[in-house]
């Protein structure tokens, strides 16, 4: 990597719809105009991301939510000290089956217009039928063993019945290879980030059965990650970065620009995907079969309801998901190390000259809330919710311990 001057920030990317803040930031100017210059790099894989940022070559990255977290507690295999002083949306994330399993659910109905438990009842049953015939497990793909992907298929999968290890086979594939892996057979399906489950619909290979958003509402998938050695040697850097993430975000937000932002996505740079495509995914709009189009409400949420910020619970309940499933060793001390990564203070420091609205509190309760909640903030209100597990648990970050026992119990 190049010397660089502090008001240039080296970026690192996956090709991924939830890139799209960071992206509109350089692209629209929000970070010309807090006098940085924002170099952007794509990379293939999560691992990537993860080794180059351990090795000095970035600076930030686009990175998944539970990956601070796993660098916290010591799970990488280099050593670096990650913090997450921003979120870069919610939701954006989608299962995808291939037709020939799609084919052997029984379903009056597109599988898009199913609930998440619906979809999980139709698929626990189809699984079920295969045991009895001693036929291969199925063979779900996920982008990173420390993935929101990873956590939310398993919560999903476990929550209509069906045994993450031992029901199914879960493996690691990068994102961009998703649709040929399933395409080969190498997959029966897969949890990833758009625009790669549109994509596997497109080239005719998957069939959507489910979302990030309706197994989890507002539910968080990516993060600003940076390391912390940048974040103390330069901290009006990353503060001027997060105000212009923030602006690009409310950008991103706003319906009149979507037409805009997949634009921008579409070049070969940053997605290489087809601008249409795009702009249906940006909408919430999926082909789900015989050339219907199924909108899914709240798919990919980049501004609204405190889409960016780092909410501390969030981090807890990766963490919980992480002892659940035997990545993490449940202790006080792995929770104190782990409530450092995330980091609302930087966020609120950040943009605290700006008016923006910003929660008073650092945590809150995960899927209480039915409907749409205005909060108090340093600024005005703010509109939290709905943000319901599909099904019906809630998660209170006070309650942790209880929470993990009481799912250690459910295995």
């Amino acid at each position: 990597m190049k010397d660089k001057s502090s008001n240039t920030v080296y970026a690192g990317f996956l090709p991924l719809l939830d890139a799209s803040i960071l992206i509109a930031a350089r692209e629209i100017g929000f970070a010309k105009a807090e006098g940085l210059d924002l170099v952007l790099v794509k990379e293939s894989s999560w691992a990537n991301i993860r080794d180059r940022m351990a090795i000095g070559h970035f600076d930030v990255a686009h990175m998944l939510a539970p990956m601070p977290i796993a660098s916290a507690l010591g799970l990488m295999p280099l050593p670096l000290k990650i913090i997450a002083p921003m979120a870069l949306g919610l939701g954006g994330n989608a299962i995808t089956i291939s037709n020939l399993i799609a084919a052997e659910i029984d379903s009056n109905s597109p599988l898009t217009d199913l609930s998440a438990r619906e979809a999980g009842q139709k698929l626990s049953s189809l699984i079920r039928e295969r045991q009895k015939t001693d036929k291969k497990p199925l063979t779900f793909g996920v982008v990173h063993p420390y993935s929101g992907h990873n956590y939310e298929l398993r919560y999903w999968l476990a929550g209509c019945g069906i045994h993450p290890d031992k029901d199914v086979e879960i493996v690691v594939v990068p994102p961009p290879l998703m649709p040929d892996a399933l395409s080969s057979g190498m997959l029966d399906g897969f949890c990833v980030g758009e625009p790669w489950n549109s994509i596997a619909i497109e080239k005719g290979v998957g069939t959507l059965l489910t979302t990030k958003s309706k197994i989890w509402c507002s539910s968080p998938e990516k993060v600003l990650g940076a390391s912390e050695a940048f974040a103390i040697k330069h901290p009006e850097t990353l503060a001027s970065l997060i105000r212009a993430l923030y602006e690009a975000a409310k950008w991103c937000g706003k319906s009149e620009n979507i037409g805009q932002l997949a634009e921008l996505l579409s070049e070969k740079q940053y997605l290489d995907a087809p601008a249409p495509i795009l702009e249906n995914i940006l909408h919430g709009k999926f082909r789900s079969g015989h050339r219907k189009v199924t909108e899914i409400q709240d798919f990919f949420i980049p501004f609204d309801r405190g889409a960016t910020f780092p909410w501390l619970s969030h981090a807890l309940w990766f963490y919980s998901q992480m002892v659940r499933w035997g990545h993490a060793e449940w202790s006080p001390t792995s929770v104190e190390q782990l409530m450092s990564c995330y980091r609302p203070d930087l966020y609120r420091s950040a943009l605290s000259d700006i008016n923006a609205p910003i929660p008073s509190a650092n945590s809150k309760v995960e899927g209480a809330l039915k409907e749409t909640q205005y909060v108090g903030t340093t600024h005005g209100q703010l509109a939290l919710g709905p943000d319901g597990f599909f099904d019906g648990r809630v998660f209170d970050p006070d309650n942790l311990a209880a929470y993990i026992e009481q799912q250690a119990a459910d295995k």
